[in-house]
C-alpha cells in the first residue's frame, strides 16, 4: 500500500507539471538576445630573435574580463539539430601583456604591463545538438566556425616602442555546452562557449622592441552567455 500511494503521488506530481511554450518546438525558426561576459588572452609564441634579447626576459598575455552581446538566428533543422548564426554579435573584450624585463642600470629586472581595446564584430555559424525536452528543461552542445573584425585594432597606428600591433582580421573554431529553460512567454539557455583563433593576428614589426619577440598571437576566449529566446514563426 506504501509503494502504491508513493508512485500515485510521483504520477500526479509528473501530470502537475504545466509545459511551457509547447509548441516552440515546431517553429522552423526563432531569434534570441544574447547577454554575456567573456575572458581573454593570445597565446604567444616566442620569435626566434627572443633568445638573443638581454633586456626583454619574459612576455606573457593575461586574461581580462569584458562583456558582449548580440542579437541570435536559430533554423531548426531538425528535432534535434539547430543551426546558429548571429546578424549581430559585438566583444569587448581587453588584452593584457607583462614584460619582464632587465633593467640596463643593474642586474634587477621590472615588469611592465601593456593593455590592447579590442572592439570585435563577430561572426559565428553554429551546429546545435539538442537532447530531447524534460519538462521544461533541454541540455544541448555545439561546434562551429567564427570570422573577426576587430573595429579597435590598432594595426594602423604610429610606430612606438611602447605597442604591439594587432592584425583586424581573424578566424577560429568554437565549441560549448548549454541549456534551455523553458519559462512561459521565453527561454533562458545559459551557455558556456570556448573560442579558438586559428589565425596569426600579430603585426609584428622588427623596429618595434615589445613587438619583435613575439612571433605569432592566437587569441584565446572563454564566453558565459545568457540567451533569450522567443519570437519566430513557421513549421
Amino acid at each position: 500500500m506504501l509503494l502504491f500511494t508513493l508512485t500515485l503521488g510521483n504520477i500526479q506530481a509528473q501530470r502537475a507539471i504545466e509545459l511551457n511554450l509547447p509548441d516552440h518546438d515546431d517553429k522552423l525558426y526563432y531569434f534570441g538576445i544574447i547577454l554575456g561576459y567573456n575572458t581573454s588572452h593570445y597565446n604567444i609564441t616566442h620569435h626566434p630573435y627572443f633568445l638573443d634579447r638581454d633586456t626583454i626576459q619574459g612576455v606573457e598575455s593575461q586574461n581580462s574580463g569584458r562583456i558582449h552581446l548580440g542579437i541570435m538566428a536559430n533554423l531548426q533543422l531538425s528535432k534535434h539539430l539547430d543551426l546558429r548564426f548571429y546578424p549581430l554579435n559585438l566583444i569587448f573584450s581587453e588584452k593584457k601583456f607583462g614584460y619582464t624585463q632587465k633593467l640596463p642600470s643593474d642586474a634587477t629586472t621590472s615588469f611592465e604591463k601593456q593593455n590592447i581595446e579590442s572592439i570585435v564584430m563577430s561572426f559565428p555559424i553554429q551546429v546545435r545538438l539538442k537532447s530531447d525536452r524534460i519538462n521544461n528543461f533541454r541540455v544541448y552542445t555545439l561546434a562551429g566556425m567564427k570570422y573577426d573584425f576587430d573595429l579597435a585594432s590598432n594595426s594602423g597606428a604610429r610606430n612606438s616602442e611602447n605597442i604591439v600591433t594587432v592584425k583586424k582580421n581573424d578566424y577560429g573554431i568554437e565549441g560549448g555546452i548549454g541549456f534551455q529553460i523553458f519559462f512561459p512567454y521565453f527561454i533562458l539557455s545559459p551557455e558556456i562557449k570556448f573560442s579558438y583563433g586559428l589565425s596569426n593576428v600579430h603585426s609584428r614589426d622588427e623596429t618595434l622592441r615589445y613587438s619583435n619577440v613575439i612571433d605569432k598571437m592566437n587569441s584565446r576566449m572563454i564566453l558565459f552567455s545568457l540567451h533569450f529566446e522567443g519570437g519566430g514563426g513557421g513549421k
